[in-house]
């Protein structure tokens, strides 16, 4: 069957885009389907190393229409800055391009939010791209001649791995993580202990349980009035996802994610598909949370699907459940908390040297999953949920 009409435009060039764009183009070789992937810069980022870039590390660059080659997927390097789902356009940069879409693929993931707090967007740095990441790291370097204090702001996943990069590379400095929750709290015990430990061991002083409430230049102000003395301060917590879908009549949930159903089309405009951070996807156990683990699978999932609807057949529900939580503690320590589907903790973990490895597998693994996909269709998916996904969702 050919669709030499079909076009299919896929908004953001992150991990799901990239995977989603790159599997279609294998999936539906030789029907004359046409692919668009929009992007607006040609450098792909590999958003789970931004905290290496943070600590003055470099990365491999790696380029988008490289990453393409062969594939036959136009790219288009540009902001989509509009979208009318009744016309199937999207406007590209405000009006310098306009494309035409038969079926959308909404990619275009989330960004660190500094607006819930005053100051936040004007005097902390962020992990929001690879120029904001080096822009930090030159901080670093212009504190560290005087011993410098660093303010990790956010106990997650991506806080605890920046203050352990920054204290490991950079041992004269004062590293300090802030959070309202325990740092690792979604782990079991024993691996957060672990966690614990090896921060202590690398001098990360965490206080935790406490609020920001502001942020300063020199400073951060705690609930209650405390200002503790910061000469860079790095924000990681609160996540917030682009307007447009919302602005465009697209149907979305209170955080702005595209509503989608168990197919992961979008609830309003069936010719709309949501992936990663951008989708609101509910399995039986709960929402999926936005992590490279949960969005490569619906990249996966939603190119298979727009391939066998293309050729009228039906698409079975998304299944998916977590798996582990990899964390890296520097570049020569790591924990790997295995979970359950709806991402609660198991009792296995792995730590040191064999957690190294496995992270850095973890790590690595889209680019490589990128390449191969040209030839062949190889899983992103480690676990399906098992009984778990096997009913719908409420």
């Amino acid at each position: 069957m050919t669709h030499h009409d079909h076009h299919i435009v896929v908004l953001g060039g992150g991990y799901t885009g990239m995977l989603a764009a790159i599997r279609l183009a294998h999936r539906t070789r030789r029907t004359g389907v046409r692919i668009t992937l929009v992007n607006p810069s040609d450098r792909f980022t590999e958003r789970l190393r931004m905290h290496q870039i943070a600590a003055g590390q470099q990365l491999a660059d790696h380029h988008i229409p490289d990453l393409l080659a062969g594939t036959g997927i136009t790219f288009v390097r540009g902001h989509a800055t509009a979208i009318d789902p009744d016309r199937r356009t999207v406007v590209i940069d405000g009006g310098t391009a306009t494309l035409e879409y038969d079926t959308l693929l909404y990619a275009l993931g989330s960004s660190t939010d500094t607006s819930r707090v005053p100051g936040a967007d004007s005097h902390a740095f962020t992990l929001n791209g690879p120029q904001e990441a080096a822009r930090f790291a030159e901080r670093l370097r212009e504190i560290v001649v005087r011993g410098g204090t660093v303010t990790v702001c956010g106990g997650g996943l991506t806080g605890v791995e920046a203050a352990t990069e920054i204290a490991e590379t950079y041992p004269g400095l004062t590293v300090r993580l802030i959070s309202s929750d325990e740092p690792g709290a979604m782990m079991g015990d024993a691996a957060r202990a672990y966690l614990f430990r090896a921060m202590d061991r690398l001098g990360v002083t965490v206080r935790s349980g406490v609020r920001i409430t502001k942020v300063l230049p020199d400073a951060v102000e705690l609930d209650g009035g405390e200002l503790v003395a910061s000469d860079a301060t790095l924000w990681t917590t609160g996540v917030r996802v682009s307007p447009l879908a919302g602005d465009a009549g697209i149907a979305v949930d209170e955080r702005g994610l595209i509503r989608v159903d168990a197919t992961l089309r979008s609830v309003s405009h069936p010719d709309v598909h949501a992936i990663g951070d951008a989708a609101a996807v509910r399995l039986a156990w709960g929402q999926i949370h936005g992590t490279c683990q949960s969005g490569l699978p619906t990249a996966q999932y939603a190119a298979d699907s727009i391939a066998r609807l293309l050729r009228g057949k039906r698409v079975k529900p998304f299944r998916f459940g977590y798996f582990h939580q990899p964390v890296s503690i520097g570049r020569r320590d790591a924990v790997i908390q295995f979970t359950h589907a709806d991402d609660t903790p198991r009792r296995a973990y792995l730590k040191g040297r064999a957690a190294v490895l496995y992270k850095e597998t973890v790590s690595s693994s889209p680019v490589k999953m990128f390449r191969l996909s040209k030839r062949m269709n190889v899983s992103a998916t480690v676990s399906r949920g098992g009984r778990a996904t096997r009913k719908p969702a409420a």
